[in-house]
């Protein structure tokens, strides 16, 4: 190969020798030395490689002018000629760099220094790009200028000038104060069976869903919230090896959170402090936030005033917990500073713990400046049957509902109100009905609505609630009035008028008392005993079937109890056998997996087996029942079997 002829110019850094590598030189020279082919000249900045603690020399480059090895070479005679050392990074025409860089007495120049310095100028960001997509598709230079001769090779030692400016401008991390030991966490650990099936089912929530068919296996990720519930009733402490993933779970699944935060205790909110990530345990309200101690007026003070919004509203709650009226009288100081949006929060926190002596304070919310704010005010003050709005709005309604005896037998007549005036506006009256809504019945409605359930009673002379709504309602106002009365039952959780609204559970919906709604239905149940509203949706189910159950089933208390089970199950096998489509009953199938008694896995066992496919069935019906009854029994005993593992000792 013919060699060419360079010259090069060493430059001095300091006085004295200068060692680079393993050779030392002595003072500046200049020296002609025969040297490898330019595409081979280069000057070494830095390392390729990334790791961050490769030793750099004192001066923070080597030269090598002839080879790049990273090793000077001196004295009368040609350079060795050697192949490119590790590390080293080929740039035609590159500067010698020493010391602190280029400057009077560096190394000349190759003619295509100008393209390099052209390259160096680019962006990271740019020279990335150009990697990825190849320097012949995209040519490291700056916009509208020319590509440099030997591109690669020029990107690299762009490249690593970027990474020693990087390094060069590094420095050392200022050393935090360790953290302070987490609060001691009295209760017992898990049984390790139960920590293994923990470690199992997070593990599952982190893996990526198949999509498609869910097949005979339990879908482990819907039973963590039952574990969790089960753990935290027997007292165990989370392992700390799995407070991260706990964590991370809560963070994906508000639904979670707070029986997560719960059973990962002091420790958990200690990890949270540290992990921005887990900053939402910090402020929630159920158990998981680290709040001042309420007795000390001081730091109760302190956080109401320079506290984030959440954690605000989480000390409000606490205070109430203790001591409702002091919560009112806290939220007192700061109210007429607050956001709309913010008073419209801090008045729905008050739902909890909701007495006579709020009303004061709720009185003077009717004045707000925000119109969702006094709506709100109204709605809790009407929730108090012996509050002042209570009475206002009493009265208004019974000018507007009234008993008729001119009838055969009795029945109730209906006058609604012509008008929405300014004092019912105050009181929480919208004036502009939704869209097709009739005025009148919109404000008879809200009327009816806010006025204590005991008035009714009185006013149709001592009646009991079930003889009131059975009475008949002229010209049409019976669907109005009964929606009104069930709006009323649930907002203040009357379950002698609720059970008198849902009448049988055999009745039709359509032509029974109330609302024909199931939503609104729904409602009235969450007034029940937990008993009382299990036996109502086993009748419902088993009069009606499945099809308009849903939302029923979803208010039931977890293990369902044994009649609505049964119910469940019967219309489920009946549904099969009736060659309906199976996958519109696979919301159910879901509930059921984690609301049935793992007790009836045994009795499920028989509906496992595949059905022939009669003429008129859905295609593939038969496999699908399968498929799904024996999911179910899978997830019960899996259920079983997991509270067996927290009950082990």
């Amino acid at each position: 190969m013919p060699r060419t002829t360079a010259l090069a110019t060493s430059t001095p850094t300091t006085s004295g020798p200068t060692t680079t590598g393993s050779a030392t030189t002595g003072p500046p020279t200049t020296a002609r030395a025969n040297a490898v082919p330019a595409r081979t000249a280069r000057t070494t900045t830095a390392p390729t490689t990334a790791d961050p603690f490769t030793n750099v020399t004192a001066t923070g480059t080597s030269t090598d002018t002839a080879t790049g090895s990273g090793s000077a070479h001196s004295g009368p005679g040609p350079a060795p000629d050697r192949g490119p050392g590790p590390g080293s990074v080929s740039a035609p025409g590159s500067p010698s760099v020493s010391g602190s860089g280029s400057g009077p007495g560096s190394a000349s120049a190759s003619p295509s220094a100008s393209g390099f310095d052209a390259v160096a100028g680019l962006s990271w960001e740019e020279l990335v790009t150009s990697a990825l997509l190849g320097t012949d598709r995209r040519p490291p230079a700056p916009r509208g200028g020319p590509a440099p001769a030997d591109a690669p090779a020029a990107l690299l030692d762009a490249a690593a000038l970027h990474t020693v400016r990087q390094r060069a401008g590094l420095r050392p991390a200022v050393p935090q104060a360790r953290p302070a030991p987490a609060a001691p966490d009295p209760r017992p650990a898990l049984p390790e069976a139960a920590r293994l099936r923990l470690a199992h089912l997070l593990a599952d929530r982190a893996a990526p869903s198949a999509g498609g068919r869910r097949g005979a296996a339990p879908d482990l990720t819907e039973l963590i919230p039952q574990w969790l519930a089960t753990a935290n009733r027997m007292g165990y402490r989370a392992p700390a090896s799995l407070l991260p993933p706990l964590l991370d779970a809560a963070r994906a699944r508000t639904d979670l959170r707070p029986q997560a935060l719960a059973f990962a205790g002091p420790r958990g909110l200690w990890l949270a402090g540290l992990n921005p990530d887990w900053r939402f345990a910090l402020r929630g309200a159920a158990g998981g936030t680290l709040r001042p101690d309420v007795t000390d007026p001081d730091a109760v003070a302190r956080l109401w005033e320079e506290g984030l919004f959440a954690e605000r509203i989480a000390l409000l709650d606490a205070v109430r917990a203790q001591d409702p009226p002091a919560g009112t009288a806290l939220l007192a100081t700061t109210w007429a500073a607050e956001r709309a949006e913010d008073r419209l929060m801090f008045l729905d926190s008050l739902r909890s713990g909701l007495g006579n002596a709020d009303e004061p304070f709720l009185e003077q919310a009717l004045s707000d400046r925000s119109r969702n704010v006094r709506a709100t005010a109204a709605e809790l003050l009407s929730a108090l049957p012996a509050s002042a709005l209570a009475g206002r709005m009493a009265a208004r309604a019974l000018s507007c509902v009234h008993l008729d005896r001119t009838g055969v037998s009795p029945g109730i007549a209906v006058e609604a109100p012509h008008e929405c005036d300014a004092g019912m506006q105050r009181d929480g009256v919208a004036a502009v009905p939704p869209a097709g809504r009739g005025e009148r019945a919109w404000w008879l409605g809200q009327l009816v609505e806010a006025t204590p359930l005991d008035v009714w009673e009185e006013r149709f002379g001592g009646r009991a609630a079930e003889e009131v709504v059975a009475l008949p309602v002229a010209d049409e106002w019976a669907g109005e009035l009964h929606a009104a009365w069930c709006r009323a039952a649930v907002r203040q959780r009357n379950p002698h008028w609720s059970r008198a609204l849902l009448g049988r559970p055999s009745a039709p919906p359509a032509s029974g008392p109330g609302t024909a709604s199931i939503a609104e239905r729904s409602k009235l149940l969450s007034v029940l005993e937990e008993g009382e509203r299990a036996s109502w949706v086993a009748g419902f189910i088993a009069a009606h079937g499945l099809s308009e159950a849903f939302q029923l089933l979803g208010v039931c208390m977890v293990p369902w109890a044994g009649p609505l089970g049964r119910a469940v199950v019967d219309a489920l096998d009946i549904a099969r056998d009736g060659g309906s489509y199976p996958w519109s009953f696979s919301g159910v199938m879901g509930l059921a997996e984690r609301c049935l008694d793992p007790a009836e896995a045994d009795r499920l066992e028989v509906l496992t087996a595949a059905q022939d496919e009669q003429e008129g069935t859905s295609p593939g019906a038969g496999g699908y029942w399968s498929e799904a009854f024996q999911r179910l029994v899978s997830t019960l005993r899996l259920r079983a079997t997991m509270e067996a593992e927290l009950l082990a000792a």
